[in-house]
Formats: C-alpha cells, sequence, structure tokens
C-alpha cells in the first residue's frame, strides 16, 4: 500500500513540476507560455485553457507577476472569446491576445 502512496506522489509531482506535461510537449521542445502561438493554445485540452488564460492575464512576458488576475466567472468568459480570437490569427502570439482582449474587458467595466 505504502508503494502504491509513493508512486502517485511521484507521478503527481512530475505533472507539477514538468509545464510541458500539462502542454502535451516532448521535453525536445520545451515553449514558454508567453512564446506560445495561438493556434498552440487552441489546440490545448479545454479542461487547460482557463488555467493557460488566467496565467497570461496575471503574468507580464518576462514571467513576473503583472496583475492580480481575474475572477473564475472572468476567466470562464474571457476563454471562449480568446478561443475565437485566435482561431482568425492562429499564428499571433497566445500572450499578446490575452492582454488585448483583457484590457478590451477592462475598458467595458
Amino acid at each position: 500500500m505504502d508503494l502504491k502512496r509513493i508512486a502517485t506522489a511521484v507521478v503527481a509531482t512530475t505533472l507539477f513540476a514538468s509545464p510541458t506535461v500539462a502542454f502535451g510537449q516532448s521535453s525536445s521542445s520545451k515553449k514558454p507560455l508567453e512564446k506560445t502561438t495561438c493556434e498552440e493554445f487552441v489546440g490545448l485540452e479545454d479542461s487547460f485553457k482557463p488555467n493557460a488564460v488566467s496565467w497570461a492575464i496575471a503574468y507580464g512576458a518576462d514571467g513576473k507577476p503583472e496583475s492580480a488576475g481575474v475572477s473564475v466567472e472572468g476567466i470562464e468568459r474571457m476563454v471562449p472569446v480568446i478561443v475565437e480570437a485566435c482561431q482568425t490569427t492562429p499564428k499571433q502570439s497566445f500572450w499578446q491576445k490575452v492582454k488585448a482582449e483583457f484590457t478590451k474587458l477592462r475598458q467595458k467595466l
């Protein structure tokens, strides 16, 4: 029983410690989220898209915190908008697209 717990802990640690696993990328193609294209974002699992959008809102291009973020409801409303915007311009930067859409949302409020 202890061996099963240890194995589960190792797997969980590996998943949380490696951002490449979350993106489904191989270790040879490590790519920071701020350099991700819209096309790559659209290809992510739907369950991970809110996390990616939340990160892009909260952090700057240098990976340092820039914003307090948005509520869960705000993220849920933004994800479909960003997916649609990214589908029309797949080669653009995902991070820049999120920042632009977030700015539009802020101006409406």
